[in-house]
């Protein structure tokens, strides 16, 4: 048996494009923290979003230059917690519910710890092989099991994206109650066995590829034109297609257990 190949001492710089997208979208979530500290909340939230499409840019760049790593792999893990189950809940707390701390501190613990168990339970699916039905699903079905962590975070964020639309927010428990409430029901959707649509694996006619890009170009312009407003109804289209999806994640041939 031959030994294992050592590393070479030498690689491209390109090669490391994927873990320096990693560190500039924790970069990014660790700065909205600072915004969100200072009170410029539309920029922290900005930041927020940034680190979303950084998070979802790196792995495709791995894979592409066929950098991937174990490194790799475990930064893109704590970059996700940073941005997506720690940032965003400091800023919703600033932003809006100093008036009820101890209540409100709970919920953005629980949304903080259901998001930690997600990146755990599809780490451990991911180094197994198999996860206790998650990964092996969401491979062959082309579903989640629950709302992914970045769109988690979009998602407990609407409150704020209502705000810097309208202008205002009301001053009632009721409605900080709502907040916290909203908070805690995304955090539980994320650990929840529910599937979500994976939109990496769609697929689309190649007749139809020219709409899709018009389209594209319109959301773009929609969400630097109209940010707020465009968050808040992609996140409620979101949430419209859970149905849709737990209706044709049951009509999906099932994976075998073997």
């Amino acid at each position: 048996m031959k030994p294992p190949k050592a590393p070479k001492s030498e690689m491209h710089i390109v090669q490391l494009l994927p873990n320096l997208l990693t560190l500039a979208a924790i970069c990014a979530g660790l700065t909205a923290i600072r915004f969100g500290i200072e009170g410029n909340f539309e920029r922290a939230v900005k930041l927020i979003l940034l680190a979303g499409v950084l998070d979802g840019v790196d792995g495709r760049v791995a894979r592409l230059l066929k950098s991937e790593s174990l490194i790799g792999a475990e930064l893109d893990s704590l970059a996700d917690f940073v941005n997506f189950g720690v940032a965003p809940m400091l800023l919703i707390y600033l932003w809006g519910l100093q008036d009820m701390r101890n209540e409100a501190w709970i919920a953005m613990l629980l949304f903080s710890v259901c998001c930690v168990i997600r990146l755990a339970r599809f780490n451990v699916g991911a180094r197994a092989g198999a996860d206790v039905g998650e990964n092996r699903k969401e491979k062959k079905a082309d579903f989640f099991t629950g709302i992914p962590s970045p769109a988690g975070a979009i998602l407990a964020m609407l409150p704020m994206y209502l705000y810097f639309l309208w202008g205002y927010r009301p001053t009632s428990q009721f409605a900080d109650v709502t907040v916290c409430a909203w908070v805690v029901f995304v955090g539980l959707m994320m650990i929840s066995r529910v599937p979500t649509f994976a939109l990496k694996k769609v697929t689309i006619a190649r007749t139809k590829v020219r709409y899709f890009m018009i389209g594209f170009v319109f959301f773009i312009a929609a969400l630097l034109t109209y940010t707020w407003l465009t968050l808040a109804v992609c996140s409620l289209i979101y949430l419209a297609t859970i149905p849709f999806s737990i209706r044709a994640a049951g009509r999906a041939p099932q994976p075998s257990e073997d």
